[in-house]
C-alpha cells in the first residue's frame, strides 16, 4: 500500500513518515501544498495524510481541487485548529477523517488503516481469502494454520491483492502501489515476488490473467498457475 504525506512541519513528516514505513506502507512525502497538489495530482495513493496549514497552497484548497478533479483516494486531515467549524470544512471539502494535532502516531496508522479497508469494503482487520488470512493491525499472514514470513515487498503485494480480491490488477497497477515515485516502474519483479508468494504459501489462490494481470482467488482446482 502506497502513502501520501503532506506536512510542513519537517521533524513530525518524519515521524509520520518512519512509523508508516515500520507498518508497511511506501510512503512518499511533501512539504509544501504545491508539491503536495502535484503529487496527489499525478500518483496513485492508497490514503493521503493531508495538513490544513501548508505553505504555497493550504490543505482544504489541494483537497476541493482533487475532488473536483476526480481523485477519489480516502484522505486522513490534520491540523493544529481545534475548532469544530475547521473539522466541517475539511469534511465538506471531502476528507475522509480528521486528527487534531497533537496527537499519538498509533491513533494515525489506526485511522489510515481503517480508510484503506472501508475504502475496499472491509469491516475488519483481518482479510481471509480461502485458507489466506493477513492480519493488516500486525502484518502477520497465515495459511491453513502456518504462520507464514515474507519479504516486505512480498508482503505489500499479498497485501494489496487481499484488499482487492477477486478483481484483475495489473502488473504496471501492483509496481505503482509497491513502490515509491522514484521506482522504475518498467521493473518485472512484480512477477518475481508472485512466484515466491505462491511457493511459500503452496496454495493455488493467485491466478494469472493472461496479458491483464493477476487476480486473488479463494483456492480452487480451476484456478490457473
Amino acid at each position: 500500500m502506497r502513502i501520501l504525506i503532506i506536512e510542513d512541519d519537517k521533524n513530525l513528516n518524519r515521524q509520520l513518515q518512519e512509523a508508516c514505513v515500520d507498518a508497511g506502507y511506501v510512503v512518499d512525502v511533501a512539504f509544501d501544498g504545491e508539491e503536495g497538489h502535484f503529487l496527489g495530482d499525478t500518483e496513485p495513493y492508497d490514503v493521503v495524510v493531508l495538513d490544513i496549514g501548508l505553505p504555497d497552497k493550504d490543505g482544504l484548497t489541494i483537497l476541493e481541487e482533487w475532488r473536483r478533479d476526480g481523485r477519489d483516494m480516502p484522505v486522513l486531515m490534520l491540523t493544529a485548529r481545534d475548532r469544530w467549524s475547521d473539522k466541517v470544512s475539511g469534511i465538506d471539502a471531502g476528507a475522509d477523517d480528521y486528527v487534531t494535532k497533537p496527537f499519538h502516531i498509533e491513533e494515525v496508522l489506526a485511522r489510515l488503516r481503517a480508510l484503506i479497508r472501508r475504502s475496499a469494503g472491509l469491516s475488519t482487520s483481518v482479510i481471509e481469502c480461502g485458507p489466506v488470512s493477513l492480519d493488516t493491525r500486525t502484518s502477520k499472514v497465515s495459511c491453513e494454520g502456518r504462520h507464514i514470513k515474507l519479504t516486505s515487498h512480498e508482503f505489500r503485494l499479498l497485501s494489496y491483492l487481499m484488499h482487492h480480491q477477486e478483481k484483475v490488477i495489473s502488473r504496471t497497477e501492483l509496481t505503482e502501489h509497491l513502490y515509491d515515485q522514484d521506482f522504475d516502474k518498467d521493473s518485472n519483479t512484480v512477477e518475481v515476488f508472485v512466484g515466491r508468494i505462491r511457493k511459500k504459501l503452496d496454495v493455488n489462490c493467485i491466478e494469472t490473467v493472461r496479458g491483464l494481470g493477476y487476480r486473488l482467488l479463494a483456492p480452487s482446482s480451476d484456478n490457473a498457475e
